[in-house]
């Protein structure tokens, strides 16, 4: 089966051929972003990481304090169903679904996009984990995931895509999560985590299953 670290390299190849000045512009502004991107501002393996309560796809509110009572939960910060490397890592995750839920846990993705937009109705029947929209980014600044988007970039996604963050965030113009993935135990602590500015690469699947599967083997006594 394909990784979805090679997947996500194929789409950077397919965006480097058609635009090789952008995708350099991108590979500087990430090497200036180092502190960040190594994580010195996303919450640490070990703590307790900040609860939250956000609509999901429906404007229904999920608390994350709710799905703890459940066991362990996999919160995933995306900054879109806009971007191509976000949709690939949330049909790699769809995929393993089952695995995880079999572990006892809950995966949640995160994104800042409106309630009302975040998904299609075909990605709703498609997607069977919870997806919920930060639309200020405020739960991902307080996981330190928050990333004031370089112009570069942003001015990127509206000439050669047409997209309008404030419009797609409802205000939130230049905020996006970085790729964060957090597995926490059921007391809501860190227990592993994937965090990397770049966001053409993300947390493969294989990782968050043997995370979780370091969770259900008992402790010896």
């Amino acid at each position: 089966m394909t990784s979805l670290k090679q997947q996500t390299d194929a789409q950077i190849e397919r965006t480097r051929q058609a635009k090789p000045e952008f995708m350099q512009s991108v590979d500087e502004l990430l090497a200036q972003a180092k502190g960040f991107q190594d994580g010195g501002n996303a919450i640490a393996v070990g703590e307790q990481a900040p609860g939250f309560e956000l609509p999901n796809a429906k404007g229904a509110t999920v608390s994350l304090a709710k799905l703890l009572d459940r066991g362990p939960v996999v919160v995933t910060f995306y900054r879109g169903g806009w971007c191509p490397y976000c949709n690939l890592q949330l049909r790699a995750m769809q995929e393993r679904l089952p695995e995880i839920h079999n572990l006892g846990a809950e995966l949640v993705a995160i994104s800042p996009q409106v309630p009302d937009e975040s998904l299609s109705q075909t990605e709703r029947d498609e997607l069977q984990f919870v997806v919920l929209s930060d639309q200020d980014a405020r739960v991902a600044e307080q996981y330190g995931v928050a990333w004031k988007v370089p112009a570069v970039l942003t001015d990127h996604m509206k000439q050669d895509r047409g997209l309008e963050l404030s419009k797609i965030n409802n205000g939130n113009g230049d905020v996006l999560p970085i790729p964060g993935t957090f597995v926490l135990t059921n007391d809501g602590v860190v227990a592993w985590r994937y965090v990397n500015v770049d966001y053409r690469t993300r947390a493969e699947p294989d990782d968050i299953i043997a995370a979780l599967q370091k969770l259900s083997v008992p402790t010896p006594k």
